[in-house]
């Protein structure tokens, strides 16, 4: 199927890595020109190495200009921008009692405030140009609030109805806004040592292999995600052939959250 991304100027934040490294990738693998946005410069160039027309940038994206910073050198380098793909976030175990201020602004301009300033800066773009796919990579836990961490459950939820508002806003001048809700997936943030899945083992007092079948006990297929599963549905998001979907939520998690969506 020819997804009709060939030339196609692209964003991926959060993309050394994980979930967003993957969608980079898929869109390269389309004729896409991508753009990996990251923190870390030795990651980046690690993970556009060997992928054709790929270019990579350093930024973070709860700096206040990151939003205008990261649009405007997809503009110089591409000539115009098509598709965003917000994906940058991070979290860890944290009962709801331990959370500080700190940890609930981290969440809120990880998961609210960058991916907004992205949109806001290249959503006007795109309407100008009467073509744009925006995709917000947010998760299971913003439909089913999880007590893993109520900070990112709740700032979760605010970038699906983010989502949805400029979805509204930019649909009929061309510019399709949509989310993708993932449950536990097999990326760094929950396998490497000290991630999630060493945290959830330590708190239960339970070893490694325990703590994976658990969290995989808690998905009706069984197992964790992989990170190219996700990005599969959120390049579709991203194509010519999702042009009928505007507004939605995909859940791409599993069977974790018990939903019609």
């Amino acid at each position: 199927m020819d997804l009709g991304l060939a030339g196609r100027r692209c964003i991926v934040t959060g993309a050394s890595r994980g979930i967003g490294r993957a969608v980079a990738h898929g869109l390269a693998a389309e004729g896409a020109r991508v753009l990996f946005v990251g923190r870390t410069e030795a990651a980046l160039r690690d993970a556009a190495r060997d992928v054709p027309a790929a270019e990579f940038l350093v930024a973070d994206v709860t700096e206040p200009d990151a939003g205008a910073r990261i649009v405007a050198a997809a503009v110089e380098r591409f000539g115009g921008i098509d598709v965003l793909v917000n994906n940058a976030g991070t979290s860890r175990a944290t009962p709801i009692d331990q959370l500080t201020d700190a940890d609930w602004d981290e969440q809120w301009q990880l998961n609210v405030r960058g991916p907004e300033r992205l949109m806001g800066a290249a959503a006007p773009l795109m309407a100008a140009a009467g073509w744009g796919r925006i995709v917000n990579v947010a998760s299971s836990s913003g439909k089913r609030p999880s007590g893993r961490n109520a900070a990112y459950s709740v700032t979760k939820s605010a970038q699906l109805a983010l989502s949805r508002a400029y979805a509204d806003a930019y649909a009929a001048r061309g510019v399709l806004v949509n989310a993708v809700a993932p449950g536990p997936v097999g990326t760094g943030l929950w396998l490497d040592p000290g991630g999630i899945l060493d945290q959830e083992a330590a708190a239960k007092g339970i070893d490694r292999e325990a703590a994976l079948a658990a969290a995989g006990a808690r998905v009706p297929r069984g197992k964790l995600g992989e990170p190219a599963e996700i990005a599969d549905a959120v390049v579709f998001l991203c194509s010519e052939r999702a042009a009928n979907v505007v507004g939605a939520a995909w859940s791409v998690d599993g069977g974790a959250v018990p939903s019609f969506i």
